[in-house]
């Protein structure tokens, strides 16, 4: 019966963390693919430019990777301190989980520095080594039809004249940024991504919940195992 019970807890957590393996190798091919295609992309700050869309889906891919490897090696070894250290991985990832979802409950408040910050970098957006900065500020322009930071007198600021890039043109054509005399995106992109964070928190925060609950359930099953084999009296080495 004992061992019945412990070969259905070790199969369950193995494929538990197949899964997880699966999703962070999706997770690390999607960030290669931006790093390889994109360069830099969505690099907006200066002040931290290894801070990009690619490197962070390579970092979470990376992670949920190896915790995935750990969980499926610890289950099929029946290995105690496999499973004791993907419990405790995913115990510390649980207690980021529930404070970003407690912070995306709460009001968005936009911070003067972080704003001063992108604003700094529009002075990039020209430079030849910052492909992917210019093409990310392109893309959030295009699609979310806003100019800037604050608004499109950013740009002036930045660059030093009386442009814009092509993109802040609501009739966009090519050089369109350099006549003054076109109408351009009034928003600026800063707000437009607050008011999304703050249309979409409730969104955001159930599915940070929906993450939070499977990595409650990896714990579970690796901390269930463990109490398994530990009451089996197997020996094993850790």
């Amino acid at each position: 019966m004992a061992r019945g019970c412990l070969c259905c807890v070790k199969y369950m957590m193995f494929l538990f963390n197949l899964l997880f393996w699966l999703s962070g190798c999706g997770l690390l091919g999607v960030g290669i693919w931006l790093s390889v295609s994109q360069g830099s992309f969505a690099t907006f700050s200066p002040s931290f430019p290894s801070l990009s869309a690619a490197n962070l889906v390579i970092t979470l891919g990376s992670v949920v990777m190896v915790t995935g490897f750990l969980g499926c090696l610890g289950a099929i070894k029946e290995n105690k301190c496999l499973l004791l250290s993907v419990s405790r991985h995913l115990n510390s990832h649980n207690a980021h989980c529930i404070r970003n979802v407690l912070l995306m409950q709460g009001y968005f408040k936009p911070g003067e520095n972080a704003k001063q910050d992108l604003k700094d970098g529009l002075r990039l957006y020209n430079t030849d080594n910052n492909i992917g900065l210019r093409n990310a500020w392109n893309i959030i322009q295009a699609e979310w039809q806003c100019c800037g930071v604050t608004g499109h007198t950013d740009w002036h600021d930045a660059l030093q004249e009386k442009t814009v890039p092509d993109r802040c043109c609501q009739e966009h054509y090519r050089e369109c940024g350099r006549n003054a005399t076109n109408v351009f995106w009034s928003q600026g992109c800063y707000e437009k991504v607050e008011e999304w964070l703050n249309d979409n928190k409730h969104l955001l925060g159930t599915i940070a919940m929906c993450v939070l609950v499977l990595q409650l359930l990896g714990m579970a099953f690796s901390m269930t195992l463990y109490q398994q084999i530990h009451r089996a009296g197997k020996k094993y080495d850790a």
